[in-house]
């Protein structure tokens, strides 16, 4: 979340006589996150989350985001409920930009997760897994492996100004990743973001998921790599440690609700790789593209390398828990 778009007052008042939930008590610009622009409204004193969508967000993907959300909620899974507006739908048009609010999902993110919490997050996501089987919807993966060398050649040029062997270091695990990504694995609707951030706890208690916006059909264990490189490594950024706990942690609660295949498993080093690559090159662009004027935090890019570096030694699936 982020702030690129600045509303007045009146711009919100503006906004919410397109909707039936009241009237405007406050609002506040969220500054976390780097994709969309976020306030938080407090509207006949209950909260919600107004977006308006930037960057890397096509307007013809919002259903799906909206649609994904709704259908997950009335599954059980615990996330944020788009509101409808007057003309029926979710997603409305002001000022030549497209918005949906949503309801406030309780709860707060946590810096560090607990052992427990990444059990708790793997059974989790293992539920949106099994119940999105049945969902008609589909988006493809607009940053799936097809998209990397492309997003590399963007920043080529730049990136050393970041860190001297950027250049070098990407090269080398972009050419690993291109020969050795797997083509047939199990796949279906994935997060595609779980950071810390977009997991929110109630007391120590798992409370829900947010930010849907990079959510696609992908591989499975791809959301495993994702959260394995988010949720399970420790220490200050140019010193972090793969935290096996957290992993194995993580792992038995998924395994506990979607049991992994042989090829899942023989898969993950790269697809853990991958996924931290991926991360780092959006980071990457975002940093070196920064907006003037944007409320926002740029996500250090270099926090990758110590992850990078971890895949790229790793042998097998065991090398994650041992």
């Amino acid at each position: 979340m982020a702030v690129y778009t600045k509303f007045q007052k009146e711009n919100i008042e503006e906004i919410l006589t397109n909707y039936s939930i009241g009237k405007l008590n406050s609002f506040k610009g969220i500054q976390e996150g780097i994709e969309n622009t976020n306030y938080f409204l407090l509207v006949d004193n209950k909260k919600y989350i107004l977006t308006v969508y930037e960057k890397r967000v096509k307007s013809e993907d919002l259903p799906f985001f909206s649609e994904l959300m709704t259908s997950l909620n009335k599954a059980g899974v615990k996330c944020p409920i788009p509101i409808i507006n007057k003309q029926k739908k979710s997603i409305t048009d002001y000022s030549g930009k497209k918005l949906m609010i949503v309801t406030y999902l309780e709860g707060r993110a946590k810096k560090i997760l607990t052992p427990q919490n990444c059990r708790s997050v793997g059974i989790e996501i293992a539920k949106m897994h099994e119940v999105t089987k049945n969902f008609k919807i589909k988006r493809k993966n607009d940053l799936s492996i097809n998209s990397w060398r492309k997003l590399f050649n963007s920043v080529k040029t730049k990136c050393s100004k970041i860190h001297q062997d950027l250049p070098k270091l990407i090269e080398s695990n972009l050419t690993d990743v291109e020969k050795n990504w797997p083509n047939n694995l199990p796949k279906g609707i994935i997060h595609a973001d779980l950071f810390n951030d977009n997991i929110f706890f109630n007391n120590n208690e798992f409370g829900g998921i947010i930010d849907f916006y990079f959510s696609c059909e992908d591989f499975y264990a791809l959301e495993i790599a994702i959260c394995f490189n988010a949720l399970c490594f420790d220490g200050v950024p140019k010193n972090l440690s793969f935290n096996v706990t957290k992993a194995k942690n993580f792992i038995d609660g998924y395994s506990s609700i979607r049991k992994l295949t042989d090829d899942e498993k023989g898969n993950i080093k790269v697809l853990s790789q991958g996924a931290a690559l991926r991360f780092l090159l959006t980071r990457v662009f975002d940093a070196l593209n920064s907006v003037d004027g944007a409320i926002v935090k740029v996500k250090d890019p270099l926090e990758y390398l110590k992850r990078l570096e971890f895949h790229k030694n790793s042998k097998n699936f065991e090398d994650y828990f041992f």
